[in-house]
């Protein structure tokens, strides 16, 4: 702890976001970077405390004490090292985790002034880069046994790296065109830069891990056979032996929650009604270079967008309606109003407070509404016009369990020619796989954090290992 009281003489100072006029016209990452004295004093700030809870709120066990205080003390690439020694992969994060350490932070208890964790750790993760510190591994002993990963996202890639240290052969499976799952086809390129993706794909290859592309193999619903997936995945290795052999030790599946939460309601089939991960990933690959016919492409373009779900997929949806030059944009949920916070009375301290949150798509205008019902999706000759809603109240249920859902005042109507679904995915169900196939991130889990997915990477390739060394 090199300032045992910068907490107490140097505020919270965040890097901000590119001004509005100039952001929205273009799909560059929106988050500016502090200059490095000024980064170095907001590592100071780190009290170093007794009871860390930032090890404890961080699914990967990051340690921003240490590395705050090596950032404070200029000593970048030690910095460096102790970030990655539990994060594989902080340029992520750094840019897009929601930071649940920060609302662990005792700082954040004492002033509602947390450490700046994630901007930090971007900042050391950039500054290895530039400087040469991140080179690939390139003496890993090999101990012959091979691993197949399916889906290259980022609990995906977590496994894939940390067996590939270890001396495994690892062969990652995906489906589409480029690694990254949702990291590069549900994000927006204003929150991460396809090209941090690609650098670190490349390094990964350096280090020996073989990526296949286009490559999607069958997982089985609940309740049938494993037969199809494993005979897939054996023939894939086979093609790929000189001997003809796969001798796969394990399989691991990171396959993701590739199935939204639809809104089977009348009109659902009228053109102008999509998933937002439709729009997202279309527009992801537009940006890469890959084009789409007239009739395919889904873009808000002098349109009024509706996006029905209140979460960061919904905010996601709301820049990019921007981008593509909506006409305006409304934002409705189902469930309540967050309360305004910074305290969140229903989940107190050290529990993750459900508190309003407004994101920089917001900032650039969005009409936001809650408790709000979708009844209808209206057209006219199989084209959207607008859909019909109703404002709903929740009230307590007297049989305990879920609140019960009762109507408030006479439906309307809301003006839309694109409405983009974005109310979460459903949870994978699996059926019984063999000793050695694995499931991890969301594809074990449902739906949650990169951070979260990226963990249960690890621990998976903790149990391969621990599976294969029998």
């Amino acid at each position: 702890m090199g300032n045992p009281k910068a907490f107490l003489e140097i505020h919270r100072q965040e890097a901000g976001y590119r001004p509005i006029h100039d952001r929205i016209h273009d799909f560059g990452e929106v988050e500016q970077t502090l200059n490095t004295r000024e980064r170095k004093l907001q590592a100071s700030r780190c009290m170093d405390c007794g009871v860390p809870f930032c090890h404890w709120a961080c699914p990967l066990g990051n340690k921003p004490p240490e590395w705050n205080d090596a950032l404070y003390k200029g000593e970048w690439e030690q910095a460096y090292r102790l970030l990655n020694s539990t994060n594989p992969f902080p340029e992520f994060t750094g840019r897009i985790c929601p930071a649940l350490c920060e609302k662990a932070c005792v700082l954040n208890r004492f002033n509602h002034e947390p450490t700046t964790n994630r901007e930090d750790e971007a900042a050391i993760t950039e500054a290895a880069f530039r400087e040469g510190y991140i080179q690939p591994h390139t003496n890993i002993v090999r101990n012959g046994k091979k691993v197949a990963v399916i889906g290259a996202g980022p609990a995906g890639l977590a496994t894939a790296n940390a067996l590939n240290l270890m001396g495994y052969t690892v062969t990652v499976f995906e489906k589409n065109e480029a690694a990254g799952g949702l990291l590069r086809y549900g994000i927006p390129n204003f929150k991460l830069n396809k090209a941090i993706i690609d650098r670190r794909i490349k390094l990964l290859v350096q280090e020996g891990i073989e990526f296949r592309y286009n490559s999607p193999l069958p997982i089985p619903p609940r309740g049938e056979g494993v037969d199809g997936l494993m005979a897939a995945v054996s023939e894939q290795g086979s093609n790929s032996s000189p001997s003809g052999e796969a001798g796969w030790g394990a399989i691991v599946i990171a396959t993701g929650t590739p199935t939204a939460r639809d809104l089977k309601i009348p009109g659902r089939e009228l053109k102008g009604v999509h998933f937002a991960l439709e729009l997202l990933s279309q527009q992801n690959r537009v940006l890469a270079g890959m084009e789409f016919p007239k009739d395919e492409r889904i873009t808000a373009k002098g349109k009024d967008v509706l996006v029905i779900g209140g979460g960061d997929t919904g905010s996601d949806c709301i820049g990019t309606a921007h981008r593509q030059g909506c006409k305006s944009v409304t934002q409705i949920e189902i469930m309540p109003r967050p309360v305004e916070g910074p305290e969140d009375p229903q989940n107190p301290w050290p529990n993750w407070p459900r508190t309003l949150k407004t994101t920089s798509s917001h900032e650039e205008g969005c009409a936001r509404r809650w408790n709000i019902n979708t009844l209808e999706f209206l057209g006219k000759d199989g084209k959207l016009t607008g859909v019909k809603v109703q404002e709903i109240d929740w009230k307590p249920n007297p049989e305990g369990g879920r609140p019960l859902m009762v109507e408030k005042g006479q439906p309307e109507v809301i003006k839309a020619e694109l409405v983009l679904l974005a109310m979460g995915f459903l949870k994978p169900e699996h059926p019984q796989y063999p000793e050695n196939v694995f499931v991890c991130g969301d594809a074990a889990s449902g739906a949650s954090l990169v951070v979260r997915a990226m963990a249960s990477g690890i621990e998976t390739a903790k149990k391969v290992h621990s599976f294969l060394s029998k």
